[in-house]
């Protein structure tokens, strides 16, 4: 009886740490790197989107939706066209030379 219950607090632990891993943005977002709004396209975001229409990286249906966000370099976001906060409509992503 013992054995069963500590196969189950091990199991409880490891599916906690591996929520807790996911759930941290500034683990998958690394150093320099900053949540950039309306710069993904269909299929191409990092995460959830603020208006709770997805929970998936990927899962974003819209290319440069501003609800829908991808990290991008510090610094560089509304030169690529988007914004550090969510926002209605479309980003206007910066033409390529």
């Amino acid at each position: 009886m013992v054995k069963n219950a500590f196969n189950q607090f091990a199991l409880a632990a490891a599916v906690a740490g591996a929520l807790g891993l996911a759930a941290s943005p500034a683990f998958a977002a690394g150093e320099g790197k900053e949540k950039c709004f309306g710069i993904a396209k269909a299929g191409e975001n990092d995460c959830a989107n603020s208006a709770g229409t997805h929970s998936c990286a990927g899962h974003s249906t819209v290319d440069y939706d501003g609800q829908d966000w991808k990290y991008a370099a510090k610094g560089s976001c509304e030169k690529m066209g988007g914004k550090l906060e969510s926002f209605k409509g479309k980003g206007t992503p910066a033409k390529s030379s």
